[in-house]
């Protein structure tokens, strides 16, 4: 089921979610499912569960956009354990759309997170996977790319963001 994605000013998205602690049942498995079709419906590279107004450490990511089944990621109660190097690239958000800014990002990560049974997993991720795993990991933490940009910046895509709701264009 397509699920309705928070868009920024929605408190939900700045709070820190809950780790899952039942596995392998089947709200946990619909969930992950809603979260695919909604992702895949936006058009986007990941999603978090917070940004369809759920509090928990749950995250899809498919840097195919669709086109490779084995570039499917679902994170759970993930966490970074490693970094290396940097690398600045333009990031956006499902929930930020029409936003677009470069971020700087660690090149390398090692993320450890459960699959849906529980189990422990290592995932490493370079390139546009760690830029990708970072942002959604964010999520989970009430952090959204717009924390990473200038004070300046941030500010002024909050402006444009203020009048769009004034408008009613920011549902």
């Amino acid at each position: 089921m397509i699920r309705k994605i928070l868009k920024y000013g929605d408190p939900v998205l700045e709070q820190r979610s809950e780790p899952v602690k039942e596995f392998d049942t089947p709200e946990l498995h619909q969930l992950i499912n809603d979260m695919w079709e909604t992702m895949y419906a936006a058009k986007g590279v990941g999603l978090a569960a917070p940004q369809i107004g759920v509090l928990k450490r749950v995250s899809v990511i498919d840097t195919s956009v669709g086109e490779d089944e084995s570039k499917k990621v679902v994170l759970i109660n993930p966490e970074i354990t490693f970094r290396e190097g940097k690398q600045t690239g333009e990031e956006g958000c499902l929930s930020i759309p029409g936003f677009r800014e470069p971020v700087t990002r660690a090149n390398k990560v090692l993320v450890r997170t459960q699959n849906v049974k529980g189990e422990a997993v290592e995932l490493p991720g370079e390139e546009l996977l760690a830029r990708a795993l970072a942002h959604e990991i964010d999520h989970l933490n009430g952090i959204l790319f717009l924390n990473h940009l200038s004070a300046l910046k941030r500010d002024m895509i909050r402006r444009k963001i203020k009048k769009l709701q004034k408008a009613g264009e920011w549902d």
